[in-house]
């Protein structure tokens, strides 16, 4: 048997590829969208993609089931778990008319991919249709499974957050229900062999649990000894108090992501070729309705930028600030070094924002500035300052951290929206004031400030955060 897992730093997402090394067959779990990269991995293993599955309709990407599907012929394997509200609509659209090869399952299903059994289990409580697989090498002599390939379902260290039907995809008074059917689900895997391998589809950095391990893999038997969370699964409770206890906000692109997952990804077809823009190309775009997206460093970036530019520094935060600052149809301009304009390009279709349109260099950006181009800065006071200004200026405070951090400690009087949900609360921040935007330690406040500053709205930026308002004796409340 092959194993392979191939991992997506940025969404902290696990793929797996699995392959019967005798028949030359393989199944991939969990694709994101962009596929080229499985069918090549496949392809060098000697291997074709004969099936395909996903562990749930997905939040955080977009599925590439439907685009490896119409890539490779493959037969699709998808649960049929769950209400009506979750299943999935697209398996007869296929392009050119028909259906995709699939069949649906249930719990207690078994599939085999050359001789590698496939067993569905039906894990519910992250989402309603949830599955996770049990995985026996058949043909290496095997009676019982090696492994579990459990989705978001149960991680190292943490399990799924039950919530997301309620804070992302908008079903109002699910979170306790699905936490109560998560606590059932989590029974039934304590019952399961110590020895079994566990594969999650996520690693530390997610945002669909809330501590998740770095490790990228375990054993059943050493989470249910040291799993967090799986720990207070011992009465019902009081796992659904914690477990909804102190979960972030999720980032505004989940409730798409949910909702295209559902009715089919827009097929991708070929990868977007965004064209090189030089220091004209950049006078012409400078305040235009295009979304820039810049991924210069911070200091660079409140130094001077292009009008309404969003930052978006490119590590690990950059799909959570673009999926939840972008709308889908909104044409991209990258400002972005050249050796990672394929890898950002890559990131951005991973989340549906497809239509990036050009990009242009630092160095064109300082080009454009040289030759007298406009540049707009964005005003950053520190902690002394902030304090001196709240007592002769009318700011409006907005508290951009999670929820649970603000009700620890805040600035007086401050609003507290989270950075991932800014555009479900535009109308509600004023434009008649200026408006003080603060996170922990700035790292979440930065593309927040740009956004609002987009948006119209005077903003200064609090440089090192709520944490240095402490440092200096700031006045704070609870």
């Amino acid at each position: 048997m092959l194993f392979r897992m191939l991992y997506d730093d940025k969404l902290a997402q696990a793929s797996y590829l699995i392959g019967c090394q005798r028949t030359g067959e393989a199944l991939i779990i969990d694709p994101e969208r962009d596929v080229e990269r499985y069918i090549k991995a496949a392809a060098q293993e000697g291997m074709r993609l004969a099936a395909i599955t996903e562990t749930h309709i997905h939040a955080d990407f977009l599925s590439g089931c439907r685009e490896l599907a119409e890539a490779t012929g493959a037969k699709l394997y998808l649960s049929d778990e769950g209400d009506a509200d979750w299943k999935y609509q697209w398996l007869h659209q296929k392009s050119g008319g028909g259906s995709y090869p699939h069949e649906l399952l249930k719990h207690g299903s078994i599939f085999k991919v050359g001789n590698i059994q496939i067993q569905a289990l039906h894990t519910p409580g992250h989402t309603p249709e949830h599955m996770s697989f049990m995985v026996t090498d058949l043909g290496g002599g095997a009676t019982e499974p090696m492994g579990i390939a459990t989705g978001d379902f149960v991680f190292v260290g943490d399990v799924g957050r039950p919530d997301l039907l309620e804070t992302a995809a908008g079903q109002v008074g699910m979170k306790e229900k699905s936490a109560r059917t998560l606590f059932h689900s989590l029974q039934e895997f304590k019952k399961l062999p110590d020895y079994l391998q566990l594969w999650p589809g996520h690693g530390a950095g997610s945002a669909c649990g809330k501590a998740l391990g770095a490790v990228p893999q375990s054993t059943v038997g050493y989470e249910k000894r040291f799993n967090a969370s799986l720990a207070y699964a011992t009465e019902e409770a009081r796992f659904v108090e914690a477990i909804l206890d102190g979960q972030s906000e999720p980032p505004f692109y989940f409730s798409r992501m949910k909702r295209d997952n559902k009715l089919g990804p827009a097929l991708l077809g070929k990868f977007p070729a965004p064209q090189m823009l030089d220091a004209a190309g950049l006078g012409k775009l400078n305040g235009q309705e295009a979304t820039i997206v810049d991924t210069r460093p911070w200091s660079a970036f409140v130094k001077g930028h292009l009008k309404g530019a969003l930052h978006a520094p490119f590590n690990n935060a950059f799909p959570t600030i673009t999926g939840s600052y972008i709308l889908p149809d909104s044409p991209i301009y990258l400002i972005i070094d050249s050796a990672r304009l394929t890898e950002a390009v890559t990131m951005l279709i991973r989340i549906g924002l497809d239509n990036v349109a050009g990009y242009a260099t630092p160095t064109t950006l300082a080009d454009y500035q040289a030759k007298g181009g406009a540049l707009t800065t964005l005003e950053e006071i520190d902690a002394p300052e902030l304090q001196r200004r709240l007592q002769n200026q009318d700011l409006f405070v907005l508290d951009v951290r999670a929820a649970f951090e603000y009700e620890l400690g805040h600035l007086p009087n401050a609003l507290n929206v989270a950075h991932t949900r800014i555009f479900d609360h535009l109308t509600e921040l004023p434009k008649q004031k200026t408006i003080l935007v603060h996170c922990q330690t700035a790292a979440r406040s930065r593309p927040a400030a740009a956004i609002l500053a987009r948006h119209g709205h005077r903003v200064v930026h609090l440089a090192q955060g709520y944490r240095s308002w402490v440092q200096a004796g700031g006045e704070t409340a609870a």
